[in-house]
């Protein structure tokens, strides 16, 4: 009777196993259609950001060509090397809010004769404008991207832009192209990303949106296209959730006719009250938090595109998520103005998440930059005079850069919520891409920093016959990487995938992100 109870109470505990690791199973799950996939996700979702901020353009790019650090013409040989493995595929510049006060003409001509600059909004340093039009388009050059350049609606004039517009495009005889010439360059450059004016709403001068409608109208007018090349003109759109705006700009014919894209910017910004917190010592709280504020990125391009599609229902005009990313605070003893914050494992998974958004959006979505390239915010890179190092959030691009020009694969997506609290998210975020060579690939995020996730995926219309992937996590939420300690956190072999039956059975460990290349 004793050995009966036994066997009894053995297999209740089996089925009641079988029973969690099924209803787990049933709980999260993800359909991959590969029959209707029709829009492709643009590389220049994957664009970044420098702007002359702290150490992003002098010390972390720019070190001048008399620099013991190995360069070329200035620029560091180790950051353009690590770049380019991501595949950059534009770099906008130069700022931000520097852009609202810079005046291109003050970087240009001998090194020695520019005039200096004192940045008004990033600690009040002066600069010497060694990094200019040209270092810049040399910059793109090196890292084979397209230049985005950010004209000055705010305190410059139509003239100015238009000016800079010719001295950079035009094969024709004229001032400008005579002024290029005698700078050291012969032939133009090819720059179709051209916006006007940033954060016209703010630092960019405070205007009401019709008041920026009537002068973005303006200079668009006078940013010509000039010999071979065709100008994308950006008009600065929204901060955040600023409906609005955009549907004042959106809503007069005249301002769509003068531009192909509107431009969001959005931070993730802790708490949604602009508590920023630390960027290294946090628990789950924050990092739930954190998390939340991060996923109102759909929300935010739903409604904004919703109101775009009201007007522009063949989509002729993008939307540029143009400044994202995560804004902690500063590093302790560093200058607040500089914005040099560290980079975990949250902010991985943050990239990842928003990344998938842009991917998953991208009938919409034309191109996205995360601020910033080095050593300001959610950076990919770190230097300390000749160290520079690689941070979660550009391992994360590394992995990611499959989708670059991929078509994307709409998916379903079914989960269970991660809880923290009185807090709750969705566990899971995925998108998915076919590419040219006919290789599916997903992208997934676990949210969860506690629990791994047991997921099915089933793909329709191939049959599916290999599996591989990479994975990056690490042992504790806030790890990072630093000059000390070096990379810890960085990509590794995923094994966790597995086909049985036809149906793609992925464990995927918590607080990861993983891709998988799905043959």
């Amino acid at each position: 009777m004793k050995s009966t109870k036994h066997l009894l109470f053995a297999l209740f505990l089996f089925a009641s196993f079988a029973f969690s690791q099924s209803s787990q199973v049933a709980k999260n799950r993800i359909t991959i259609n590969t029959d209707q996939g029709v829009h492709k996700i643009s590389k220049h979702i994957y664009g970044h950001f420098a702007e002359h901020l702290g150490r992003c353009i002098y010390g972390g790019i720019w070190v001048g060509p008399y620099s013991p650090i190995p360069n070329t013409r200035g620029i560091r040989n180790d950051v353009v090397e690590a770049l380019k493995e991501i595949d950059i595929p534009n770099l906008r510049w130069p700022g931000g809010c520097f852009a609202d006060t810079y005046h291109w003409k003050d970087g240009i001509g001998p090194a020695g004769s520019r005039p200096s600059i004192v940045n008004v909004h990033w600690g009040g340093v002066t600069e010497d404008n060694s990094f200019g039009t040209h270092e810049f388009m040399d910059l793109c050059e090196q890292l084979g991207c397209e230049a985005y350049i950010c004209g000055n609606l705010g305190s410059g004039t139509v003239q100015e832009m238009a000016e800079w517009v010719e001295y950079l495009t035009s094969d024709a005889e004229s001032p400008m192209t005579q002024l290029r010439k005698e700078n050291g360059r012969e032939d133009p450059w090819k720059v179709r990303f051209w916006a006007l004016g940033n954060e016209n709403w703010g630092c960019g001068g405070n205007m009401t949106p019709g008041y920026y409608a009537d002068l973005m109208r303006r200079y668009s007018t006078y940013c010509r296209n000039l010999g071979g090349n065709r100008l994308l003109k950006i008009a600065c759109g929204p901060s955040g959730s600023d409906y609005t705006w955009t549907e004042v700009l959106m809503e007069n014919p005249k301002n769509r006719w003068m531009m192909q894209g509107l431009a969001l910017h959005y931070y993730t910004v802790m708490d949604g009250w602009g508590h920023k917190g630390s960027a290294t010592q946090f628990g789950e709280w924050e990092w739930i938090s954190t998390l939340q504020q991060t996923l109102n990125m759909e929300e935010l391009i739903i409604r904004h595109s919703t109101i775009m599609d009201r007007y522009d229902p063949e989509k002729r005009i993008g939307l540029y998520v143009d400044e994202w990313g995560n804004w902690f605070d500063v590093e302790p003893g560093t200058e607040p103005g500089f914005l040099y914050q560290q980079n975990t494992l949250r902010d991985a998974l943050v990239a990842a998440v928003n990344l998938n958004i842009f991917n998953n959006h991208c009938n919409r979505v034309k191109m996205a930059n995360i601020a910033q390239t080095v050593n300001v915010l959610q950076a990919m890179i770190l230097t300390n005079e000749e160290k520079m190092i690689r941070t979660p959030s550009y391992y994360t691009f590394r992995m990611f850069k499959v989708h670059q020009d991929a078509t994307l694969l709409p998916l379903n997506l079914t989960c269970e919520n991660y809880r923290f609290e009185e807090k709750q998210v969705a566990s899971l975020s995925a998108s998915s891409s076919l590419n040219e060579n006919g290789i599916i690939h997903l992208s997934l995020a676990n949210l969860d920093p506690r629990k791994s996730k047991a997921v099915k995926c089933e793909v329709r219309g191939r049959k599916i016959t290999d599996v591989k992937g990479e994975i990056l996590t690490a042992g504790n939420m806030n790890d990072h990487n630093d000059f000390n300690r070096g990379e810890i956190v960085v990509p590794k072999e995923f094994t966790g995938a597995n086909i049985r039956g036809g149906i793609l059975e992925i464990d995927i460990p918590a607080k990861s992100v993983v891709v998988l290349r799905i043959n």
